[in-house]
């Protein structure tokens, strides 16, 4: 199983790697068996999943109900949970708590922090008491109202020393690692190589130890534009638009079902291959 020390030993031996969000029992199983070594139940799931605006209105209870599906989908891969919005802002204790959650009841290795800051302390503490962290900076989505919306971060050279600033802070608070997101590629090879924990980048250029996209954007499932830094591997969502309209078309024909479709009540029509009729799981 992939540790926190294994993640590194990725950056010790100059091992690009990857992450990938993860949702569900079934998204997790089918990346961890891909051999992704890293899943981040990512409070994403609000807008991706749960049709939110933002990240914003995702509670701890929902992030938890997803992060234990998660756990019990994968058996090889690091797992870090996303702490949602004010799930860790009124104070050190209810960090503490929360984070403790995500470990206990989710069945996550680690927890993933917003901003640095007051954030910095935070991290300490979790880390004093067991709970690895992996930190975020940059385009950090919880602050979308005080940054004016989703918008590159970093450009600035005050606001980019602020960054390099926090990320030494968070790497001396004990944080394993660092997502930097949405900041100029330069900005991102410099807190990189600034680092010895290793940092990985979504929309911050090449130079970062690792990669992470959300699983749907990756897979196409996502429509409309996407966002600058996404690459879509696949056309999910025309493969499956196609797939949904010609089952309705079959339904409609009366091709389907057919007759290897149906059970019977004698056993005259076997399953293939002398396989046992068995029924899973119904539609509700």
């Amino acid at each position: 199983m992939t540790t926190v020390l294994d993640v590194q030993r990725f950056k010790d031996e100059h091992r690009r790697f990857s992450m990938l969000t993860a949702y569900d029992y079934l998204s997790a199983r089918i990346l961890d068996e891909a051999g992704i070594p890293v899943l981040l139940v990512g409070d994403s799931l609000g807008m991706v999943m749960l049709g939110y605006p933002t990240t914003l209105p995702v509670t701890l209870d929902e992030m938890i109900h997803h992060a234990k599906a998660v756990s019990r989908g994968s058996r090889q891969a690091l797992l870090a949970g996303d702490m949602p919005f004010m799930s860790y802002h009124v104070s050190e204790e209810q960090a503490i708590a929360s984070a403790g959650r995500f470990l206990q009841e989710g069945g996550m290795h680690a927890v993933k922090l917003e901003g640095g800051g007051r954030t910095v302390g935070i991290t300490r503490r979790l880390t004093e008491m067991g709970i690895p962290v992996m930190g975020h900076l940059g385009l950090t989505p919880q602050f979308v109202h005080q940054m004016g919306g989703f918008k590159v971060q970093g450009k600035g050279q005050a606001q980019a020393a602020r960054i390099l600033a926090d990320a030494k802070e968070l790497e001396q608070a004990g944080a394993f690692s660092l997502v930097l997101e949405g900041v100029p590629g330069d900005l991102a090879a410099r807190v990189t190589q600034a680092l010895h924990i290793p940092t990985i980048g979504i929309g911050a250029g090449a130079a970062t130890d690792g990669q992470v996209l959300v699983f749907h954007d990756m897979l196409g499932l996502t429509t409309g534009k996407a966002p600058k830094f996404v690459k879509r591997y696949a056309n999910l969502a025309e493969e499956i638009a196609n797939a949904a309209q010609r089952f309705a078309r079959e339904v409609a024909s009366g091709e389907f079902p057919g007759p290897e479709h149906a059970y019977s009540a004698n056993g005259s029509t076997p399953p293939p291959s002398g396989e046992k009729e068995e029924v899973r799981y119904g539609a509700g």
